[in-house]
């Protein structure tokens, strides 16, 4: 047990994440991390609830405002469906029709969105200048929803969306009309990443146990940067193509210590260790890899 100052003995933070499956999720480890480096105590439990309806996450949710949690974060599949379960939303929240931070006060739930920020500081470290060439984003549900609001507000000019389901696409396009972006709808994958600056994977396509990837090898070019918000693992299939063309390529450690950092600070009124944070993402990530080549 770390030792901690006696000022913040006191101090308890119970914490969760919601979503299926989620037995490898790093949140833990790095909210518990960051606590521990701001000297109070914080436990953060996994509900992992596979086909949860409307119904259950009313009751999951419920349980957690009489709980005494300070906050939830969600993941897939229920980035959406919690939206309408809240008692307030975040403008950006709101405007995109997704959650990843749901934040407690006084029995309040108000559900924000993270992971928008949090891919908007690590696409603005990338430092590019793609002109007027779009960006694909490959799966338009919760995540693919942040990623677009997040490259909007950096100033991206042309966003072209691929989904399998194209009414998912259409519902982005039309919640993205605010925004000073221009926003094209492809049909297919070589549609969505011909001639694009920027290709990112917003699905949980190569995402163990699953080795496939969204967007063949072939049809990636050395002069665009790849994303995946994927983490587990952090080098998927769609990444290494991408590093093996000459790409530039951002993995999934971004978003996930960037969000984190955001969302922690919401939890707890506390700006976070980045180290810390950073270090426990690290840990957490060489463990599960560990498991799996032992499997």
């Amino acid at each position: 047990m770390p030792a901690f100052p006696i000022a913040n003995r006191t101090k308890r933070v119970l914490l969760g994440l919601i979503g299926s499956p989620i037995a490898h999720s790093a949140a833990p480890a790095m909210h518990e991390a960051a606590a521990g480096a701001a000297g109070f105590e914080l436990h953060y439990h996994l509900i992992d609830i596979a086909g949860a309806k409307a119904a259950d996450l009313a009751v999951i949710l419920d349980g957690v405002r009489r709980l005494g949690f300070s906050g939830l974060n969600i993941t897939f599949p229920y980035k959406e469906a919690v939206v309408p379960l809240l008692d307030a939303l975040a403008p950006e929240a709101a405007a995109m029709g997704a959650v990843n931070t749901v934040v407690v006060r006084d029995g309040l739930l108000t559900g924000y969105n993270t992971d928008a920020s949090g891919f908007a500081t690590a696409y603005r470290a990338l430092q590019r200048r793609d002109g007027d060439a779009p960006v694909a984003i490959i799966g338009t549900g919760g995540v693919g929803k942040a990623i677009g609001f997040a490259l909007a507000s950096c100033g991206v000019k042309t966003l072209r969306l691929f989904d399998l389901d194209p009414a998912k696409s259409e519902a982005l396009a039309a919640q993205l009309g605010q925004q000073r972006v221009t926003v094209e709808i492809a049909t297919s994958v070589e549609a969505a990443v011909s001639g694009a600056a920027g290709i990112v994977n917003g699905t949980p396509i190569g995402m163990l146990p699953n080795r496939d990837t969204p967007v063949p090898a072939g049809l990636i070019d050395r002069s665009q940067w790849v994303a995946d918000a994927v983490y587990h693992p952090l080098w998927t299939p769609l990444l290494k193509a991408a590093q093996s063309a000459g790409a530039t390529v951002m993995t999934g450690r971004e978003l996930s210590i960037n969000q984190a950092i955001d969302a922690f600070a919401m939890f707890t009124d506390q700006a976070p260790s980045h180290s810390a944070i950073a270090q426990a993402f690290d840990e957490s990530l060489a463990a599960q890899e560990a498991i799996h080549r032992a499997a």
